[in-house]
């Protein structure tokens, strides 16, 4: 019965020369951002915005999207663990990014950039990256399948995969394969609504629709994910069950995103020209 399963068992190094340490995680992670700043470059180049802004939005992007990311896996996810370990918080090559932390940092990284740089509503850049943040995620998830981490839960399904490295002897959901396509479905659906329609003169109609999108298929697709989160406190952990704190953290931006769509489509759509 095992052959009729996908036996997953990827090196998750692609190359060491000495101290330095080349690993599918960071190359799909970087690929990600190169790719969303070349859709983002574009929609700059055809709105007339300065090419300069490019490089302190990527600036922001890149470290707002790892620091937030990072803390939201540890204080979320697995903080008994890292309590003991703080050394290991920066080791984000080891894996552990949590894109509800992300969201966070991420805001507060876009209304600095809107505030000192772009001097535009923050509207404006929210809207222009909630394109191409979805690109990068999916990439990331593809890191992770690489790592063997994110879990899906166990399945008897002949698109099952046995992952190797956790000498497992049956067969998981991928899901990090399933987040990953879905992310990249929901970059292609942005990336339409952006070209083909009005929607980017509705501010926080695309914001809206990627906070709905990405937090909506989130918390479906963690029904076919392992717990990440390690909780330690009896009471806390009754208290979130049967969800887990994937949907427990998406529900409120999901919220969050429909409120940005009322207020968007609230008035008629702006006359053409």
């Amino acid at each position: 019965m095992l052959q009729a399963f996908i036996h997953w068992n990827p090196d998750p190094t692609i190359a060491a020369l000495g101290p330095v340490t080349l690993r599918w995680y960071g190359v799909l992670f970087m690929t990600g951002f190169a790719l969303g700043y070349w859709v983002t470059a574009r929609m700059f180049k055809a709105e007339k915005a300065p090419s300069e802004w490019l490089d302190w939005l990527l600036l922001t992007m890149i470290f707002g999207a790892l620091i937030g990311a990072r803390l939201g896996h540890v204080f979320f996810y697995n903080w008994a663990y890292y309590q003991d370990h703080p050394a290991e918080i920066p080791m984000i090559w080891k894996g552990g990014l949590a894109s509800h932390g992300a969201s966070v940092t991420l805001l507060l990284g876009l209304w600095l950039f809107s505030k000192l740089v772009s001097k535009k509503p923050m509207s404006w850049v929210m809207d222009r990256m909630a394109v191409s943040i979805p690109l990068g995620g999916g990439f990331i998830r593809l890191g992770n399948l690489m790592n063997s981490e994110i879990l899906g839960s166990p399945t008897e399904q002949p698109w099952g995969f046995i992952f190797g490295r956790l000498g497992e002897p049956f067969a998981r959901h991928p899901a990090q394969l399933y987040e990953s396509l879905t992310y990249f479905a929901i970059f292609g659906v942005l990336l339409w609504l952006y070209w083909r329609t009005g929607i980017k003169d509705r501010p926080l109609a695309l914001s809206g629709w990627f906070m709905v999108l990405v937090f909506g298929a989130r918390f479906i697709l963690e029904f076919w994910k392992e717990k990440q989160e390690v909780i330690e406190n009896e009471s806390l952990r009754t208290f979130l069950d049967p969800l887990t704190m994937g949907q427990w953290l998406s529900i409120p931006l999901v919220l969050l995103g429909t409120g940005m769509l009322i207020y968007a489509y609230r008035k008629p759509a702006p006359a053409a020209g």
